[in-house]
């Protein structure tokens, strides 16, 4: 009888250099690596309505707004992600040109193969940065968003926000009405 084939299991400095030569994007956690999957158009229109409005919105302050090509460091997952869509205020992140750790605002668009894990491993990892203040996850199907706020006692607050309600990211203070939020997008 054969012996089972052992995953690698990559240190954190082995995934970064690995990652920096590979031509896909991998996340990372405790060692092992993930393969990011291709989007379909509908979510990718959606995270760039959500970056230019949230990029023009910011223009002129500390903040930043990334999309999904900016690694996020989350040291207490011993984790990397890359999220849909990011902003950080933080002055350690604006010096940091490959990977930020410091977040107030994680917006995941979700699909189907990943929104359960959005929902609950991923943000479980994404609550342990103390930095971030709300997480929002964009439901293209029914075109509703859900976002989690942390209250002045830690936990967590879900505002949920219908396909007809405009959406409030509280953390940046952007109203987002959902014609702007879809715009462009084909069901």
């Amino acid at each position: 009888m054969g012996q089972a084939a052992e995953k690698p299991v990559f240190t954190p400095q082995d995934y970064l250099a690995w990652e920096a030569e590979q031509p896909e994007r991998h996340e990372y956690l405790d060692g092992e690596v993930f393969a990011m999957a291709g989007a379909e158009d509908r979510h990718v229109t959606v995270s760039g309505n959500l970056y230019m409005a949230l990029r023009q919105h910011l223009r002129g302050s500390s903040c930043r707004t990334y999309m999904s090509e900016m690694r996020l460091h989350v040291a207490a997952a011993n984790g990397y992600f890359y999220p849909d869509v990011m902003v950080t205020c933080s002055a350690r992140d604006l010096a940091s040109p490959l990977v930020k750790t410091e977040p107030k605002l994680i917006v995941e668009v979700l699909s189907p193969s990943t929104a359960a894990y959005d929902r609950g491993l991923k943000f479980s990892h994404y609550r342990r940065l103390e930095s971030l203040e709300e997480y929002a996850l964009i439901d293209l199907d029914t075109r509703s968003t859900d976002c989690f706020r942390k209250s002045a006692e830690g936990l967590w607050v879900l505002h949920p926000f219908a396909c007809d309600e405009t959406v409030v990211l509280a953390s940046v203070g952007l109203e987002l009405p959902p014609e702007q939020l879809f715009a462009d997008v084909i069901d």
